[in-house]
């Protein structure tokens, strides 16, 4: 079955920067778009970025310029490398596989349509 398994969380001060990884396994990894979600505390999951089969990026507004998505197609992994952050950026990640498409379309920021789920790892930014 589809599994996937974030890393990298932690606290970090307000200016500094953190890499996530996901390690991904059950499905055709190569051939699926890949989605970062977050939440915040007493908010709604917010789509983060997202990179299709080929490595090809999108990214939310809100952290365009400073967030960097990357996926390795020969490794199953995925990572979000995050750079000048701040409190805002505070949550627990989610890494999101979507097998049954190649490439980010228009709704990718909707946590609804998406079935497979990490488990979450939690960044705090300290400021």
């Amino acid at each position: 079955q589809v599994q996937l398994l974030e890393s990298g969380g932690g606290s970090v001060q307000a200016g500094g920067s953190l890499r996530l990884s996901c390690a991904a396994s059950g499905f055709r990894y190569d051939r699926s778009a890949m989605v970062w979600f977050r939440r915040a505390p007493g908010k709604e999951r917010e789509g983060v970025a997202c990179i299709d089969k080929d490595g090809t990026p999108e990214y939310a507004r809100s952290v365009s310029g400073r967030f960097t998505v990357s996926r390795d197609n020969d490794e199953n992994t995925l990572s979000l490398q995050m750079d000048s952050l701040n409190a805002e950026d505070s949550g627990t990640y989610y890494c999101v596989a979507d097998p049954s498409n190649y490439y980010c379309y228009s709704w990718w920021p909707n946590e609804k349509r998406f079935a497979y789920w990490g488990q979450g790892t939690p960044v705090t930014v300290d400021s």
